[in-house]
């Protein structure tokens, strides 16, 4: 069999349906923004059929179009602090020394997959970052023949299988900050800090369970022998050489070059962090938005050394959290006309939905439903945080009418979350301009991890489930 024979043989099945699902995206779907748009008209007409006024529409539109402010700054930051962590010469070292542990091409793909989700139960845009420059450290390798497009793949995983199921979970971070909680899913939900959602004992096992599944399915999927296309052969440039930063020219840029400032922010804020850690249970302050933004930050700013070095950084990671700031606004103003905008009867659209969900019943086949209902509508709205505050005014009442576990429901909606992402190449967007690859290079290998992930994620929530008892919320006093 000739070369390109192998390499046409080995993109049948599964992997051609993906290439052409691949292609269909990135020809029709439209940005991510545009999801949002019409996603507000979608729920605005939806609320005039239910009986609302036009009046009471336009009201809950511009009232509630600006109540997720600090939340969507938080999410931003999210982005923006994995960037500059990932990117600090530090890591850069780190990455470069990892790059030399696998000894074979599928272990090389196995060892991005396992580290780019381990990364990612820290911060998901650290993951990305992180995942798509140790690929690129991998394919320097002269003494390693592995195929780019598996390892720009498996750099994808932290994203692609359990990031909403680490501590940057836009869901679990919004239910555990009573002030980013809009207040009508705050007298829902209550306030559901780590100890009811990620840092369960279920939800850490349906973690690890996920990842060793994810690192299995990356290594036995690695293309072998004439089927593996290096970076040089995608006619990739892999060489890394970071921007120089330009020498002082002033007197009165001294600072700018100097490492004291930093260290004395970094000294100010573990002395918070310490305070915090003596006077408050653990899980409030690991719970804390705020209090995990700061410290990433600072981080950030000490592994850059100087002021200059992490501005410069900075600068480079501003357009990736774009999008986070103009589409939050809208899926707020979405959220408000679900839940303000009273039609027939005084019902709104989302009192109309909790009651669908309610009927379905309790136990395993509410946990299954909720998690397909996220599976699909993720893949047309892709933005965890945002779609949560469109979803969860009704799932959360009706997980509260059913006594489903609050907690447990918010993890069946961060793991089914995840999924959308392996067929939606839009989250793809900030890795693939690391890796200087295409949406089609990498979706025929995570098309194949969402048809093992489904079935697997699905029997969790059902199973886990079980082991829950429903617990009222607690909603915090004034």
């Amino acid at each position: 069999m000739t070369d390109t024979a192998q390499r046409t043989s080995s993109e049948r099945g599964l992997a051609r349906v993906a290439q052409s699902l691949a292609t269909w995206t990135e020809k029709w779907f439209p940005d991510a923004y545009v999801f949002a748009l019409a996603g507000v008209v979608l729920v605005a007409v939806a609320a005039l059929a239910n009986g609302s006024s036009p009046q009471a529409v336009v009201d809950a539109f511009g009232d509630g179009f600006w109540d997720l402010t600090a939340f969507t700054l938080q999410m931003a930051m999210v982005v923006l602090t994995g960037y500059v962590v990932a990117t600090s010469p530090p890591v850069a070292r780190l990455i470069d020394r990892l790059a030399t542990v696998p000894r074979t091409a599928s272990s090389a793909v196995s060892v991005v997959a396992f580290l780019s989700m381990s990364v990612s139960f820290l911060n998901w845009g650290l993951s990305l970052v992180f995942g798509g420059l140790l690929a690129r450290a991998i394919a320097r390798r002269t003494d390693l023949r592995v195929d780019y497009r598996a390892l720009g793949a498996a750099a994808f995983m932290g994203l692609g299988a359990v990031w909403a199921l680490g501590m940057s979970s836009s869901a679990a971070q919004l239910q555990a900050t009573a002030t980013s909680l809009p207040p009508a899913l705050l007298q829902i939900t209550g306030v559901l800090d780590f100890g009811d959602t990620i840092f369960t004992w279920q939800s850490l096992l349906m973690c690890a369970i996920i990842t060793a599944l994810t690192v299995a399915i990356a290594h036995f999927s690695a293309p072998r022998g004439a089927a593996i296309k290096t970076a040089e052969e995608l006619d990739v440039d892999v060489d890394d050489q970071p921007a120089e930063v330009a020498p002082r020219s002033r007197p009165g840029e001294w600072l700018e070059y100097s490492r004291i400032l930093p260290v004395l922010a970094a000294l100010m804020t573990l002395g918070w962090l310490v305070s915090q850690l003596v006077t408050k249970p653990v899980l409030t302050v690991v719970s804390s938005l705020n209090g995990y933004l700061l410290v990433f930050l600072m981080l950030g700013l000490v592994l850059h050394g100087t002021p200059r070095k992490f501005l410069q950084a900075v600068n480079l990671a501003v357009p990736a959290t774009a999008g986070i700031l103009v589409q939050f606004p809208l899926y707020a103003a979405m959220a408000a006309i679900l839940t303000e905008a009273e039609g027939n009867g005084g019902l709104t659209i989302s009192e109309h939905l909790a009651e669908f969900f309610t009927n379905i019943g309790g136990g395993g086949s509410f946990a299954v439903v909720i998690a397909i209902y996220t599976v699909v509508l993720g893949v047309f709205v892709p933005s965890g945080g945002g779609k949560w505050l469109v979803e969860a005014p009704y799932v959360m009442q009706a997980a509260t009418d059913v006594q489903m576990n609050l907690g447990w429901t918010v993890q069946i909606y961060n793991v089914a979350e995840a999924l959308p992402n392996l067929v939606n190449p839009f989250f793809m967007l900030p890795l693939l301009a690391v890796l200087k690859l295409r949406a089609r290079d990498l979706v025929g290998f995570t098309f194949l991890q969402f048809m093992f992930h489904l079935p697997v994620v699905l029997l969790l929530v059902w199973l886990l489930g079980m082991t829950f008892d429903y617990v009222p919320p607690v909603i915090p006093t004034p």
